[in-house]
């Protein structure tokens, strides 16, 4: 099906809207990650997609006022999104200090094993990468929202509002920068030799792989180490060049990161308990939610402070090391990448097709910040290609396909660190086809040849028809995620609670994918070249019309000549961006003049 973001984001807003208000059960800790993700399926399309903006009444679009009909008009709906970010801020918050715990999302992996308060309350990378997205839309909202509040009440709430999302955006960001961890381990360890294994693709000898690791990282270790000061457990092990290392986020806090020196008002900065290594599933979320802070709009509102824009720096090079480690890691060998060997194995023995996906994720990224080649570009694409078809995203499941789990249980992660305060946790992730809608529409930004980007576009057209069948077809919760039931005969009619983790992934991939259409049509050099020939063309043949027109002649003839000089005018500015639009402009006026000198003929005859 064709993706049409804006229409198909008023759709899910139309279903978000009568569930905006968070239904608290009384006794439960709150899970502030749901919480984020059921506010963010409104409030970043709000901010990312300018036709969608809601932050200045007065120029609301009709069909975003009929979608949000449920919060109220154009003045009314602005001040329910206040309320329920208000609410948000407030209810994950103990003394004014913010709170990250992912209540709920925890599931023990112990079978009954009770999991603690404690541990409900403990913040996971998700809880800061969200509250990132969520404060820094929340102030940019405010940042034009309040320019024109006259009322001292809703003033005041605005000012309150700003003062909240500003404290927990400074909470999330040092929490961020504790979660980075560097995790060092010997080459002929157990991870080590997995680590090897996994990259050579050549057949080198375990040496030979260890020593062409080393000098293409050898930056990157410099870097890490000299640079790398805030909140970082155990770096000076990087001093030892012997050594080989992984860069990335842990699930939570790191055991034993510092707290970070900032001057923000963020509270006391809990000690960590998360295990000392990197989590791919939990890399790529953080990389997405600090790629929020260096956006032209957070630039262009000046949302940060300059606390903030000091932690900001300190993520924002964390974000490009770790782009540029992984991106390495994924192209190692020229001629065989370790990325094309699917699926893709961690370091502690596990293999997926969804870790192939989160480094396939992070390479995109990696690409987007350096405007890769077109060699990596098609490399890449037919990745994502061999992805689709084997998760059963773009291939129709049978009864008894192994596909399913990864829609439907998804890939169990254990947090290591988590039984120091009770039984082992288990974070289980299942947005694989939203997370592959989305990577592919980044990619098809980056393509400026017409092959790849259509390859691109048709397979984003599958996985959304895919995922536009797993919709929740009735009840409270209709037209949201997730229902498998429609393309897996495996899976019953739907009958659980909404999933706020799928859908917002889906509002990130149509957000996205109204980004790339946003950018300007590829330039086709053939086709450049064919409008300039027709446009030369029809240059010549205005010329002798012009020539051939009597002073004082017929005024159709005239307004004819005068509209295909316009014509040709415009194909001419639009000739390097829009050569196919140049084209058509081109072909109108050839006809144009082709009958008014068929026309000039026929008079001739008759004469």
């Amino acid at each position: 099906m064709r993706i049409k973001p804006r229409q198909q984001l008023l759709e899910i807003w139309e279903a978000v809207a009568p569930q905006l208000q968070h239904e608290h059960q009384p006794g439960a800790l709150p899970n502030c990650v749901s919480e984020a993700e059921r506010l963010l399926c409104l409030l970043y399309p709000a901010t990312e997609v300018p036709v969608l903006r809601l932050d200045e009444p007065d120029r609301t679009a009709e069909d975003v006022l009929a979608a949000l009909r449920k919060l109220g008009d154009s003045v009314e709906i602005p001040r329910a999104l206040m309320d329920a970010a208000a609410d948000y801020f407030e209810r994950n918050s103990m003394s004014g200090v913010p709170t990250f715990g992912a209540g709920d999302y925890y599931r023990s992996d112990e079978a009954d094993a009770e999991i603690t308060e404690e541990q409900l309350r403990l913040g996971v990378v998700d809880s800061y990468s969200l509250s990132i997205t969520l404060c820094l839309a929340t102030l940019g909202f405010l940042k034009v929202f309040s320019r024109n509040l006259t009322r001292s009440d809703l003033r005041r709430r605005a000012d309150e509002l700003q003062e909240a999302a500003s404290v927990r955006l400074s909470a999330a960001m040092a929490a961020l920068l504790r979660c980075f961890t560097v995790s060092v381990f010997e080459a002929d360890s157990e991870r080590g030799q997995v680590l090897c294994e996994r990259i050579n693709r050549a057949g080198l000898s375990n040496r030979a792989v260890v020593q062409k690791l080393q000098t293409k990282l050898q930056p990157l270790r410099a870097s890490i180490r000299d640079q790398f000061t805030l909140g970082l457990a155990g770096g000076d092990a990087l001093e030892n060049e012997n050594l080989l290392f992984e860069c990335g986020w842990s699930w939570g806090v790191v055991e034993g990161a510092p707290p970070v020196d900032t001057p923000e008002d963020i509270g006391p900065q809990p000690a960590g308990v998360a295990q000392n290594a990197p989590y791919l599933y939990f890399t790529v979320v953080a990389l997405d939610g600090i790629a929020d802070l260096f956006s032209d709009r957070t630039m262009i509102l000046g949302l940060l402070n300059e606390g903030q824009q000091r932690l900001a720096n300190a993520l924002q090079l964390r974000w490009k090391l770790t782009q540029e480690y992984w991106s390495t890691l994924a192209r190692f060998e020229d001629q065989a990448w370790p990325l094309e060997d699917i699926p893709w194995r961690t370091t502690d023995g596990q293999d997926s097709l969804y870790f192939s996906l989160l480094v396939s994720s992070i390479l995109v990224q990696d690409l987007l910040r350096r405007r890769a080649t077109d060699a990596d570009l098609n490399r890449t694409v037919n990745v994502l290609e061999e992805l689709g078809v084997r998760s059963k995203t773009t291939r129709r499941m049978v009864p008894g396909d192994a596909g399913l789990s990864l829609h439907r249980q998804g890939v169990p992660l254990t947090l290591l660190g988590s039984e120091r305060l009770g039984p082992m946790l288990r974070w289980s992730v299942a947005d694989f086809s939203p997370q592959l809608l989305k990577r592919t529409v980044q990619l098809a930004k980056l393509a400026q040849a017409v092959g790849p980007h259509d390859r691109l576009l048709r397979l984003a057209e599958q996985i959304m028809d895919h995922l536009w069948q797993r919709r929740i077809p009735s009840g409270q919760f209709a037209r949201l995620w997730d229902d498998l039931s429609a393309v897996s005969p495996d899976v019953e009619t739907h009958t659980e609670a909404v999933s706020w983790s799928l859908t917002e992934r889906m509002v990130e991939a149509l957000i996205a994918t109204a980004d790339m259409i946003g950018e300007t049509p590829i330039r086709s050099p053939r086709l450049t070249e064919v409008a300039t020939d027709l446009l030369g063309e029809a240059d010549h043949l205005l010329d002798k019309e012009m020539m051939a027109a009597a002073a004082g002649g017929f005024a159709s003839v005239q307004n004819t000549l005068n509209q295909a000089e316009s014509r040709l005018q415009l194909a001419r500015r639009l000739l390097r961006d829009s050569p196919g639009t140049a084209c058509a402009l081109a072909v109108q006026v050839l006809t144009a003049l082709d009958e008014l000198a068929a026309a000039r003929r026929t008079a001739a005859w008759g004469s």
